[in-house]
């Protein structure tokens, strides 16, 4: 019997994919539930499995975009299927039978047909990345079960694998990812009137706390104490003070919004995604760090859903994990504004009539003018660079002394 494997339904709004990567062969036996292939949607790449167990047909082919119901495969459930559990046994049982240190056990494991792992030879995300932005031809992988890992691809060179001097070329489809990621971005610069503005923030009280706790945080909590949580509660705050900051254009209505889902721009291998952290505003730093923590392993493995990445109300990108002293961030639409975090500089300042050296951070705010005036944008801002440079505010968020006296 041929058994069709379709492409699911993936989103409400996605109705096409992209074939990224075949993992099992043309006529080889698969077992149910084994991932066969890699579909790549806008947002997201994910598994498709063998329905049933048989003989794989291909049908459709690598890079190759799919509707939503289009067969990918077929499958001949008639065909004998191994079982997964027949080989051990045998093993265990020689293995009892032997009660003497013996050459024979060693003998017995190396005889017995290892069936190769489908990860052979196929690159980890990190490594794919890196033979998508070179020439570099890797043939055999030394990672667990053959993969070929990021050390692979970075000695390839060394290994003759690629001369020097090179004047090759070649040239790549963009990935779904990428299509999106570019098709949003030209949307948001034609469609928003965007503009930036700069201020700087001096960061050595947050280093400060962060030297003096980050071990007993770790301890008690399970994750490290970063900057990501600092940011998103100032930016909350803030947030709160400004509406019109976390909200968007929607036809002729402007939608506010009373809560912060905050959205984290994280690099996976596939291209930028921006998965977001919902209700933000009433997360303690402990779980703000552990679900960006979450979010950033799972966005690097390609494993996040859908829904982690839809929605949002403000956006959070750190291009200062890459050495950016200085950027202007493009609005994650249909979001009116994005923080912009850049790389942490001892800078000569004034502070109280002398100079001294401060690690300084510039933070950029870039903002949709429509929605945005530039009163809001700059107080808002200077709100964010109050309370990261006071964090004690991040407690109630206000100046204590201030709450106390009611002013």
């Amino acid at each position: 019997m041929q058994l069709e494997i379709k492409v699911p339904t993936v989103g409400e709004s996605i109705n096409e994919v992209t074939l990224a990567k075949w993992l099992k062969e043309d006529g080889a036996i698969v077992q149910q539930d084994e991932v066969i292939c890699e579909l790549e949607s806008e947002k997201a790449t994910f598994e498709l499995t063998a329905e049933k167990g048989g003989r794989l047909k291909i049908v459709a082919q690598e890079q190759s975009v799919l509707k939503i119901g289009d067969v990918v495969c077929a499958i001949d459930t008639s065909a004998e299927v191994p079982a997964t559990t027949s080989a051990p046994p045998p093993v265990q049982q020689e293995n009892k039978e032997v009660k003497e240190p013996a050459p024979e056990p060693v003998t017995v494991k190396e005889s017995i047909p290892v069936k190769e792992s489908y990860a052979k030879n196929i690159p980890s995300p990190a490594a794919e990345k890196l033979l998508r932005e070179s020439a570099v031809i890797v043939e055999n992988g030394t990672g667990k079960d053959g993969r070929i890992t990021k050390a692979d691809v970075l000695n390839a060179p060394k290994n003759g694998a690629q001369e020097s001097m090179s004047r090759n070329e070649r040239r790549v489809a963009l990935s779904t990812l990428r299509k999106t990621i570019s098709k949003h971005l030209v949307a948001a610069k034609n469609t928003t009137a965007m503009l930036t503005t700069f201020n700087e923030v001096d960061m050595k009280p947050i280093m400060d706390i962060r030297a003096k706790y980050k071990e007993v945080f770790k301890e008690k909590h399970g994750v490290g104490l970063g900057f990501m949580s600092f940011f998103a509660k100032a930016v909350c705050y803030a947030l709160q003070e400004w509406p019109a900051v976390n909200a968007f254009i929607d036809g002729d209505d402007i939608v506010y919004h009373d809560f912060c889902d905050i959205s984290i721009a994280v690099s996976s291998p596939k291209g930028l995604v921006v998965p977001v952290i919902r209700n933000a505003e009433s997360l303690s730093f402990a779980e703000i760090e552990s679900r960006v923590s979450d979010l950033a392993k799972r966005a690097r493995e390609n494993k996040l859903t859908l829904e982690e990445m839809s929605g949002g109300t403000f956006t959070i990108t750190n291009g200062g994990v890459f050495g950016s002293l200085m950027s202007t961030p493009i609005i994650n639409i249909p979001q009116s504004g994005i923080l912009g975090m850049h790389k942490i500089q001892d800078r000569p300042v004034v502070v109280d009539g002398q100079i001294v050296i401060r690690p300084m951070m510039y933070v950029a705010l870039s903002y949709d003018h429509r929605t945005i005036d530039g009163r809001e944008s700059v107080s808002f801002l200077v709100r964010v660079k109050e309370l990261l440079e006071q964090p004690q505010q991040l407690l109630i968020g206000n100046d204590p002394v201030k709450k106390m006296l009611q002013l």
